[in-house]
């Protein structure tokens, strides 16, 4: 493989690593996807679930930027494989890296949370950022989560 293909592979891994746990993963994740399934459909559901793996070590870690760092090498090995099998998928990839690049460079895959949240006077709070929250009131006032959310 030609170094401007490697070298590719390895911006395009940096991006995808430095999306995750932003504003910007879903669309990235999504453009990946497109990537793999180009040059093997069936490879859309497994590459998705490592995506999805890196992206949950990445948002959990104490050190994301670290995670970062061990997943951009596994992902430039992936493209790299990738743009060796379907050098067709060069094009799309280039587009892509240039896409995150320019959003993190403009300010728009900076993620800043903060969530303050206070009960008073036997109040209760129900927060969540980046998802939904259901809850409802049984009988005698008591709380209790949806069922379709999960274990509580």
């Amino acid at each position: 493989m030609s170094d401007e293909l490697t070298l590719l592979a390895e911006a395009g891994a940096a991006a995808v690593v430095a999306a995750m746990a932003t504003d910007l993963w879903q669309g990235t994740r999504n453009g990946v996807l497109g990537l793999f399934r180009r040059d093997a459909p069936g490879s859309a559901a497994p590459v998705g679930a490592r995506l999805d793996e890196g992206a949950a070590l990445v948002r959990t870690s104490a050190a994301p930027d670290d995670v970062r760092r061990a997943l951009a090498g596994i992902w430039a090995r992936e493209l790299h494989e990738l743009l060796r099998r379907d050098p067709a998928c060069r094009v799309p990839l280039a587009r892509l890296t240039a896409e995150v690049d320019g959003a993190f460079a403009s300010g728009r895959g900076a993620v800043v949370l903060e969530q303050n949240n206070t009960a008073r006077d036997s109040g209760t709070v129900f927060a969540v950022q980046h998802g939904d929250i259901h809850t409802t009131r049984g009988a005698g006032g008591a709380t209790r989560q949806d069922p379709d959310d999960g274990p509580q």
